[in-house]
This record gives C-alpha cells, sequence and structure tokens, in this order.
C-alpha cells in the first residue's frame, strides 16, 4: 500500500509540473474622461464714447481726458467744459459667455476722429491712453470674470489731445474693441 500511495503521489507531482504555467495576458482599468464646452464670447455696445462739446479757449491746444467710469471730464491746456449738448458718455459695452470664466480686453491704443466737414487744416484728433473699468470694479483692469449667469459689462475712457490750432466743429471716428478667453 505504501508503495501504491508512493507511486499516485509521484504521479500527481509529476503532471503538476507537465501542465503549462498560465499567466494574465489582459488588463482592464477604468479611466476618467472630460471635456469643456465654452459659450462663444458675445460683446454689445450699449454706449457711444462722446467727450461731449468742449470750448477752445486758445489756438495752443490741449486734452480732454474721460474718465472709464465717469462723465467728469478734466482738462489741460486751451480746452475747458462746454454747457452746449451733446453730453459726455463712456462706452459701454455687455459681455456674454461661460459663467465663471475670465477673459480679457484689448483696446486700440490710439484712435484717430476726423472733422466730418473740413479737410483742411488741423482737422484731426488722437484719442489714446483708453481704460476699462469693468463691472463693480474700482479700478481699471484689462481682465474680468464672467459672473455665473454668464454675463459682465464694463465702460470705457480715454484722453483726447486737441492739437494748437485745431479747427472747430464735429469730429468722428470708430475704433475696434476686441474680448478673448484667457
Amino acid at each position: 500500500m505504501k508503495k501504491l500511495v508512493l507511486s499516485f503521489l509521484t504521479i500527481c507531482v509529476m503532471v503538476s509540473f507537465s501542465n503549462k504555467v498560465v499567466s494574465q495576458t489582459s488588463d482592464t482599468e477604468n479611466t476618467d474622461v472630460g471635456a469643456v464646452l465654452i459659450t462663444a464670447l458675445g460683446l454689445t455696445e450699449t454706449a457711444p464714447m462722446h467727450f461731449g462739446s468742449n470750448v477752445l479757449t486758445n489756438a495752443l491746444g490741449g486734452t480732454v481726458l474721460l474718465p472709464s467710469n465717469s462723465t467728469t471730464r478734466e482738462y489741460t491746456g486751451g480746452v475747458a467744459t462746454s454747457a452746449a449738448t451733446p453730453v459726455a458718455t463712456n462706452a459701454a459695452y455687455t459681455v456674454t459667455g461661460t459663467g465663471l470664466e475670465t477673459y480679457a480686453i484689448t483696446l486700440p491704443a490710439t484712435t484717430t476722429v476726423t472733422h466730418t466737414s473740413v479737410a483742411s487744416g488741423v482737422y484731426t484728433m488722437d484719442i489714446t491712453l483708453m481704460k476699462a473699468r469693468f463691472n463693480g470694479a474700482g479700478a481699471d483692469a484689462t481682465t474680468s470674470t464672467l459672473a455665473a449667469n454668464g454675463t459682465d459689462s464694463f465702460t470705457l475712457g480715454g484722453t483726447l489731445t486737441v492739437k494748437a490750432d485745431q479747427v472747430g466743429g464735429i469730429y468722428h471716428g470708430t475704433f475696434d474693441v476686441t474680448i478673448e478667453y484667457n
């Protein structure tokens, strides 16, 4: 009987060595995936920029500063305030897009306004140093964050340079305001 048991054990050991060793040949990992879809930014002008009526007090020229958040103008040189219409207005804009996203504004370094009926003499003026004031901000800035509902607004101001011997009259021009997500 011992021989039979010993023979049986020997056969079992031999069979166990003869079986193929089976290893794992594949594995699966559950991986997260995501995407962000933002709404295109929208920009709408709600009021144009206008420096209002100003008085030429001498032929030396000067400047008219229209702050970004006020229509109370500041003057230098030979230009002063006038009670005549039109009154000064800040350019105003509304912005729409994806809530809580930040965006930046790009303003021109210089824009030129041209006399509407005279094409000789000093008949152009430059607007420089444009500044933006975003809704609820305490200071001028170039970036803002859209509210949770995807809206924001801002106003603009700038400095109008009146040249020496500037021709009196009505001046007009346009400029581009660009916004884009950060």
